[in-house]
């Protein structure tokens, strides 16, 4: 009796380890590997830090490098937010030196998926990359205004052109940008990042 009891004993005590590291496996999976690979983080909160290489919109692949120089890639969608000094920004505004720290989390095909990129320091403060860029002076009827993700829409010279404002605004041009109106004809020095998007640098 004794015999068949410890069987049965050594048969659970088996089962039951092996379902463990089934278990540590699963959920494991993304503390081990964004421990290893990314710093580490709190369950269910990792976090990396690092600085942008590129932002490829394409594919919805933020691009970092890690201050160990390793590179890092991870997936946004339409519900990733850009956070610098508590307000909101689009994807779009993060630029190739921006310092940022980003949430992340393992998805079932082994992506590293981030929902929230907190800029800890822009590139050379406001404007990044584009800062010796040819600035021009618009003129156009605002469409559309998302004070969340900071940026408004106009028509100009029958083109819709997306303005994203900078990561640090004049106290000026913030009060601009939030009293704007649909309908409202607003002039402005930007620089174009694209043939249809803008970063405002002053209101006029």
């Amino acid at each position: 009796m004794s015999t068949i009891m410890q069987r049965y004993a050594r048969r659970t005590a088996a089962a039951v380890a092996i379902a463990a590291v089934s278990g540590c496996a699963q959920a494991g999976s993304l503390g081990n590997v964004l421990g290893s690979v990314l710093g580490g983080g709190q369950a269910g909160g990792s976090q990396v830090s690092g600085t942008i290489q590129n932002v490829d919109t394409r594919n919805q692949q933020i691009n970092l490098r890690q201050s160990n120089g390793q590179g890092v890639s991870l997936v946004f969608d339409q519900q990733t937010k850009v956070v610098y000094q508590n307000q909101s920004y689009g994807i779009t505004s993060l630029e190739y030196g921006d310092q940022v720290t980003a949430r992340v989390q393992s998805t079932q095909n082994g992506a590293y998926y981030t929902d929230l990129v907190q800029v800890d320091q822009p590139v050379a403060g406001s404007g990044g990359t584009t800062s010796n860029a040819q600035v021009y002076t618009l003129q156009g009827s605002v469409r559309r205004v998302d004070v969340q993700n900071g940026l408004f829409e106009i028509t100009s010279n029958n083109q819709v052109l997306t303005v994203s404002m900078p990561y640090n605004p004049t106290r000026s041009d913030q009060q601009r940008f939030q009293n704007l109106r649909v309908g409202d004809v607003t002039r402005f020095a930007g620089v174009y990042l694209n043939n249809s998007r803008v970063e405002l640098r002053q209101f006029q």
